[in-house]
């Protein structure tokens, strides 16, 4: 079943996210300041292309106060208006029956745009 709702996923949307979201990692990872937000948005684009069936899990790391900065920073320079553009969607998902799935994974995804350091995807 997971299968089929990825197969469907990837024909209603969800390469052309999972193509935005590589093509802007390739734009980030030009600059060296840029690679640890550009490999946050593949980690995004991996989720977009692939949902059903894999969860985000809470990474223990030492980096402790740097990803806590990093979250911050990304908040503010586009995580938040990626995070609202993926809770639209689910919300407008979620009022038909057949949307509810779907719209739980843009609620997924909601939650790993607003803060992806210190997050991995299982």
């Amino acid at each position: 079943m997971k299968t089929f709702g990825n197969i469907i996923w990837l024909l209603f949307g969800g390469i052309l996210t999972a193509l935005e979201y590589f093509i802007s990692s390739i734009i980030l990872c030009i600059t060296i300041i840029g690679i640890p937000f550009g490999l946050q948005t593949l980690k995004l684009g991996i989720l977009a292309l692939w949902p059903f069936g894999r969860e985000i899990v809470h990474k223990e790391c030492a980096s402790g106060c740097l990803s806590l900065i990093m979250n911050i920073f990304w908040l503010l320079c586009g995580g938040i208006w990626i995070a609202l553009s993926h809770l639209f969607f689910g919300i407008l998902l979620c009022i038909t029956l057949i949307g509810i799935p779907f719209g739980l994974q843009h609620f997924k995804l909601a939650t790993l745009a607003l803060t992806p350091f210190g997050h991995d995807v299982k």
